[in-house]
């Protein structure tokens, strides 16, 4: 596989550029403020759609971080514009937190308390804060994470809770969305609770943040993470019994190099090691969905044995950041060749080469998934922070004439 690291930079570079120019371009809600709700899987833009405070977290956190790493003030104001929105029409001035979803008019539409989304909106705020010192921002994030702890935090076992009512009582259904198991804790949630803090803990380390970091660490690597298969486990009851038979190999990527991560930012000398033992253990695992032509399959029913061979634009990004990560981490060159590869794989099938940004996905045959190009969970933030995540190290490495046999 010939080719530099500096090579590598370059076109992710040009990737960022171009993906951050979609969204300022063709996503900005000009009428009604914020963002649009949807661009369909045909390009359309969907004016009426709902808009979802995941996606406008992603698009602060996505522009906010750019603006961190190359000050272009035409990403400060994308930013500018995500977080007045987020504030003025997510925020839920009576029972705190924020809600799940407003109509195109900036109503609230769907109230529930959905702690994966708490954690999202404190993820953009703490960067947003990182690069403007907004002290709304701040202010904002602080009064999330004392909301999380308070209602979603388990003191008994440890983790967070899925999902409450606008009031933030019991709610029948936890679930995250149709295809999730509608279970009190998830991977899914904890991972993104753990990164929430991670960045938290960058503008505001305070004791008790880097507490629940240490603690969210532990979580993973005493129950969600089986130490046999390197895999992790979807869902789980209030007292961490599995509740799930499906490898998600895109969470199991991402979370390999965002436990390491957290476990650096912290600190914390006796978890950085177990941590990066872990990444490396975690990649070599899913390689298993790794296929000959560099992408990788979406999951695998381990009940059913049944693979799903789709190929989703978001588990890509993160085998990028997760194999090269292990690469940094134990000098083994297949890992970098592997985040190359999938990122070959990204260019030839998953750039959308006519109308910008990446498609859903590809089904078994290459051809694109005709779901959302942007939507509630079709957003710039796994393929921007790929970019970004990857750029930042090689710069850091010192290594961009790297060559690769």
């Amino acid at each position: 596989m010939p080719g530099t690291l500096l090579q590598y930079k370059t076109e992710l570079q040009d990737e960022l550029e171009s993906i951050l120019s979609f969204w300022m371009n063709h996503t900005v809600d000009e009428q009604h403020g914020g963002f649009v709700g949807q661009i369909d899987g045909n390009n359309t833009v969907q004016p009426n759609a709902p808009k979802g405070v995941v996606m406008h977290a992603r698009i602060l956190w996505a522009f906010a971080s750019a603006y961190h790493s190359s000050p272009n003030e035409k990403y400060l104001q994308t930013a500018n514009r995500a977080f007045a929105y987020l504030h003025q029409h997510f925020f839920d001035p009576q029972y705190k937190g924020v809600y799940w979803l407003v109509n195109h008019l900036g109503k609230p539409l769907d109230t529930k308390k959905q702690v994966y989304a708490q954690a999202f909106v404190l993820y953009a705020l703490s960067v947003y804060y990182q690069v403007t010192k907004n002290s709304d921002a701040i202010n904002a994030a602080i009064d999330l994470f004392e909301v999380i702890h308070k209602h979603g935090y388990d003191p008994v076992y440890g983790g967070y809770t899925e999902a409450f009512t606008r009031e933030w009582q019991e709610i029948p259904d936890q679930r995250l969305s149709a295809k999730d198991a509608n279970e009190k804790k998830s991977m899914n949630t904890n991972l993104h609770v753990l990164e929430a803090l991670t960045a938290l803990y960058r503008v505001w380390p305070y004791e008790q943040c880097k507490e629940k970091i240490i603690s969210l660490i532990d979580v993973f690597l005493q129950y969600i993470i089986d130490p046999e298969t390197h895999h992790q486990h979807l869902f789980f009851d209030e007292q961490w019994k599995v509740k799930s038979a499906i490898i998600s190999y895109g969470h199991d990527i991402e979370t390999a190099w965002l436990l390491q991560e957290a476990a650096e930012v912290v600190g914390d000398e006796t978890l950085i090691h177990p941590a990066k033992q872990n990444a490396v253990n975690m990649a070599q695992a899913v390689t298993a969905a790794l296929d000959t032509e560099g992408g990788l399959w979406y999951e695998y029913d381990a009940l059913h044995q049944l693979w799903i061979k789709e190929k989703h634009w978001w588990p890509q990004a993160e085998a990028m950041v997760g194999f090269f990560n292990a690469w940094q981490v134990n000098g083994d060159e297949k890992w970098l060749q592997n985040s190359i590869g999938v990122w070959r794989f990204v260019q030839q099938h998953i750039l959308d080469k006519k109308n910008g940004e990446w498609f859903w996905g590809v089904d078994e045959k290459h051809q694109p998934l005709k779901e959302d190009k942007t939507g509630v969970w079709k957003c710039p933030y796994h393929n921007s922070r790929a970019c970004m995540e990857i750029i930042k190290r090689i710069n850091d490495s010192k290594m961009a004439h790297h060559k690769i046999n």
